[in-house]
């Protein structure tokens, strides 16, 4: 089962959230390993959204149910039982780590080796500030540069070809340092790591709490968001290291903050506002991952606009007129 939130996460509830992660270049999110699923409606009766027992490659019968209530944030019924796709494990797994001077030069990397068609099984961004945390948290000696973490899945026969394929894009836009992680214990340390980021980027401020956000666009846009996204951070003089799902054009900010201080919190969150606004801007979703929540409901009908918005609510209001379920998400 590929999906890899990096959390403690119940199958039913990543199906609510529409969970990913960093397999989601190749394997795609929960919205497409999903298969079926058991639903309890707010008025007890319990309904299978592709028929009992069904789990078909493909079906044209009836509304799809089951991608209504994948990513529904627990609105409009609870997810009890999941039907997921399983894939065979890879013969060969490589994953690999480099580095650049900028932002644009990674992330130009990184829209060329999928413009190639290259298969990748992960492709994620870390940038300078989230590679030093990671050092220290972490305990590793990574140089401190904007950094690509690759992984390649395959048969043997044909990845090494795919490897050097990248490599020599790496070198292209002058990425240095390429390392391969060769053994399983290599690589599940620098998957490890990767997925402790936030605590890793808390830990830049002694009791600071995480604040972070997310925003996804289309994969060609992707350099100039992140660019503009790091000048912002810049600009505002607070911490904010930037870990990104790149391969999906998804990237999240993890700010270390103190709640209780006002003025920075304003910054971060004004931040947080103006990403979302830019991702928009550019043809994306205000979030790829983190959902709507209470927090982005102003941008929701930004993106879909009001008759988009009012449609959702009819459908919340068809299966749950009472709003018992997750009252106060998503809609004002």
């Amino acid at each position: 089962f590929p999906i890899d939130p990096g959390a403690d996460a119940s199958v039913c509830g990543m199906c609510a959230t529409s969970a990913s992660g960093t397999n989601a270049v190749r394997y795609g999110t929960m919205k497409e390993n999903v298969l079926n699923l058991q639903v309890v409606l707010p008025d007890g009766r319990v309904i299978d959204t592709a028929g009992k027992g069904r789990r078909t490659k493909k079906t044209a019968a009836g509304y799809n149910l089951t991608n209504l209530f994948v990513g529904s944030e627990g609105t409009l019924g609870i997810i009890t039982q999941a039907t997921i796709k399983l894939y065979g494990i890879p013969e060969k797994t490589i994953a690999a780590v480099c580095h650049f001077k900028t932002v644009k030069e990674a992330v130009d990397t990184v829209v060329q080796i999928l413009q190639c068609g290259i298969p990748m099984a992960k492709l994620e961004f870390l940038d300078d500030t989230a590679i030093d945390a990671f050092n220290r948290y972490s305990k590793f000696n990574m140089t401190v540069a904007h950094s690509l973490f690759l992984e390649f899945h395959g048969p043997a026969q044909g990845l090494e070809d795919q490897f050097n394929t990248v490599k020599g894009l790496v070198e292209l836009n002058d990425g240095f340092g390429l390392q391969v992680a060769t053994t399983t214990d290599e690589r599940n340390r620098l998957w490890k790591a990767r997925h402790e980021m936030v605590y890793a980027c808390t830990a830049l401020i002694p009791g600071s709490k995480p604040y972070s956000t997310d925003v996804c666009v289309p994969i060609s846009k992707l350099p100039d968001v992140i660019v503009k996204t790091k000048e912002m951070i810049s600009e505002a003089k607070v911490q904010g290291p930037i870990v990104g799902h790149v391969g999906d054009g998804n990237f999240h900010v993890f700010f270390p903050v103190d709640h209780a201080d006002k003025e920075t919190f304003k910054k971060v969150t004004d931040i947080a506002k103006r990403m979302a606004l830019l991702g928009l801007e550019y043809h994306g979703t205000c979030t790829g991952e983190h959902g709507i929540g209470i927090g982005k409901k102003e941008l929701l009908i930004k993106e879909h606009g009001e008759h988009g918005v009012q449609a959702m609510k009819q459908v919340k209001q068809a299966f749950d007129p009472n709003g018992i379920m997750n009252p106060g998400k998503v809609f004002f």
